[in-house]
């Protein structure tokens, strides 16, 4: 940190401060503030003025110029999972507290200081954000990969907006009581709060001169990183380099930024470079680039870590969020919002968003229909098929069903786990429950008809962008001709789920099996929910054969090894559909497009050129 600096800035900002004054800002002894003052008049930065304080001169302004804060980045790309249900409807930053948003808190105090060039990387409901750049003149950067990486990839994308200059790096959900930021900053710092008793936040190790020497995760009665960050020029001129290197680096995908300058600091970094050659950005500064401790009085910096804390913190989330999901709970089991307890997101569908949480000593789920499945999932019908299904006992035990929004709340079971897709006896066994679910005799109004849904996303697809395979023509030409395949066959129809992914099939502690979610399901060949649990499971086509078996209890008829083989090449088909539509949308599902289309290519061909040469 820059003394001079530092004293000028409190000077300039605290016109009447005595030396004792400025002893107690600055954290440091009168006789230190004494030689300072000293230092700083016969360089002419301040003098005394007539009532005998101190003043800036014009030298000491000219001085302080190269320490003027140029702008700030604010990070808000994250889906913020430990705010669920709230961040379904709203992004994190945009959550109030008090009545005023986060975000536009931390804007208003560094307008406060006349820093006005304001960043904003979005992500995740970025739509949301765009009435800042009216309200507030913000600009708006967008991370593309928001939503599978972590914010060292947020800063990557952002670097150029530090490079020379001097920058603020916040987070859109910190809280700062009292406006923290400055029109002028004298060297990096990291914001940090003392934390008494064992603490896993960020712990820092640091020097006399509050120059932070090593970060450690984890620790006892320690000052952390809690909050916003100061970079200054000189600090970013060491340390992007190396932040570029570590984004290229395979493996650092879920790094926080922080993670970086951790490593540069306790020496890790020199490591993780050399295995990767680029030890040369070291070079000359083996012990890191300088940061400071900035250390905040308690209940000064609030870094929320989950609802429950908001809760604690602002009453107005105990009974009122203002969230459907949690006023429909409170509603369903007469309860305030406040006894709803220990919320936590699940791993998010790919139609669906979901959140576990406790009433009364009890967990339950809450299904909430992803933005615009209203549109490609009817309600009603997924009601009825809860309905009929009812009399089995093999579905989640219901609590509610909206048939209209497709909101649902269904029991938790505490010891249940997922099906193992690589676990063949598990695999038997759900393939006993469909086959006798397929023997039940019941019946719905209404079909799963895979054409008219293989349709109806490629149009969509074209409606919202394109479809990106080169071979596109072809493959539908194809599975054209298994569609006509099956057609000319008259098979069976009865109940099927549709979506029996592994994941669908939930053994409990008791031994008894669940099928959930049904949302698909119709009249359909039986046969279709073992293409698509094949499919789902990433099976080969001889894995997809031996599931096959499980389910027939035999050796499949060429017939059955035709009609299986075609559902599961238009199932790929179906599926790598709705995720170009998806992806058309901004949602993206990795490498499952292409693994779902090579099932449409490959099927057809083990169609063509083994099983009906032999019939």
């Amino acid at each position: 940190m820059n003394r001079y600096g530092l004293l000028c800035r409190n000077i300039l900002e605290h016109p009447k401060a005595t030396q004792r004054d400025l002893a107690h800002l600055l954290d440091v002894s009168l006789g230190t503030v004494n030689s300072l003052v000293k230092e700083c008049t016969a360089q002419n930065y301040i003098c005394l003025s007539g009532d005998g304080s101190y003043e800036i001169t014009p030298a000491g302004l000219e001085f302080l110029e190269q320490f003027r804060v140029d702008g700030a980045l604010i990070m808000a790309a994250g889906f913020g999972s430990r705010f669920v249900p709230l961040t379904f409807e709203v992004p994190k930053g945009l959550l109030e507290v008090y009545g005023e948003r986060m975000i536009e808190r931390q804007i208003k105090q560094l307008h406060a200081v006349g820093i006005t060039d304001i960043t904003i990387v979005v992500g995740y409901l970025k739509e949301q954000f765009e009435y800042l750049i009216d309200q507030y003149g913000v600009n708006l950067l967008y991370n593309p990969e928001y939503a599978c990486k972590n914010t060292l990839a947020t800063v990557y994308h952002a670097r150029n907006f530090f490079l020379g200059r001097n920058i603020y790096l916040l987070s859109s959900d910190n809280w700062m009581r009292d406006n923290m930021f400055h029109t002028y900053e004298c060297g990096a710092w990291y914001s940090s709060s003392f934390m008494r008793g064992a603490t896993s936040e960020w712990c820092l190790s640091y020097n006399k001169k509050g120059r932070i020497t090593a970060v450690q995760v984890g620790g006892h009665d320690s000052w952390v990183m809690y909050g916003p960050a100061f970079l200054s020029k000189e600090f970013s001129h060491e340390f992007f380099p190396v932040l570029e290197a570590y984004y290229r680096i395979s493996g650092t995908e879920q790094f926080y930024w922080e993670q970086v300058l951790a490593d540069m600091l306790n020496g890790d970094a020199r490591h993780r470079l050399a295995e990767n050659n680029l030890s040369e950005l070291l070079r000359g500064n083996e012990s890191g680039p300088d940061m400071f401790i900035n250390q905040q009085p308690d209940n000064q910096v609030y870094e929320f870590e989950n609802l429950e804390e908001l809760r604690l913190f602002d009453p107005k989330y105990q009974n009122k969020s203002d969230n459907k999901a949690m006023e429909l709970i409170s509603q369903i089991f007469q309860i305030p919002e406040s006894e709803i307890r220990d919320i936590r997101c699940l791993k998010a569908g790919m139609t669906n968003q979901s959140f576990l949480f406790q009433v009364q000593g009890k967990h339950y789920l809450c299904r909430i229909p992803g933005p615009g499945t209203e549109f490609l999932i009817n309600r009603h019908q997924e009601r009825e098929v809860y309905d009929t299904v009812l009399p089995l006992g093999i579905t989640e035990n219901l609590i509610y069903f909206d048939g209209e929004t497709g909101y649902k709340i269904s029991e938790y079971y505490e010891g249940a786990h997922n099906a193992d897709p690589t676990n063949m006896e598990e695999m038997g066994r759900c393939m006993k429950l469909l086959r006798e679910f397929h023997s039940s005799g019941l019946q719905v109004n209404h079909r799963f008809d895979i054409e008219e849904r293989i349709r109806f996303y490629e149009n969509l697809c074209l409606e919202h962008g394109s479809i990106p395979f080169h071979d596109y023509d072809q493959v539908s030409e194809w599975m054209g001709e298994l569609l006509k395949l099956i057609k000319e066959r008259k098979r069976p129809e009865v109940l099927a789920h549709i979506d029996s992914v592994a994941d669908n099939f939930l053994f409990l502690p008791d031994g008894t099996i669940r099928l959930i979610d049904w949302e698909y399901s119709g009249m359909c060949d039986p046969l279709i929910d073992v293409a698509m649990c094949a499919i789902y499971s990433y099976y080969s086509l001889d894995q997809g054969l031996d599931l096959l078996k499980l389910y027939l209890e035999r050796e499949p008829s060429r017939e059955e090894l035709l009609i299986f083989y075609a559902y599961m090449g238009l199932g790929g088909f179906l599926w790598a559909l709705w995720a170009v539509y998806k992806a058309n949308l901004g949602q993206e599902f990795g490498e499952y497009t292409i693994i779902m289309y090579r099932y449409a290519k490959n099927c057809y061909r083990k169609i063509i050129r083994e099983i009906l040469q032999k019939m």
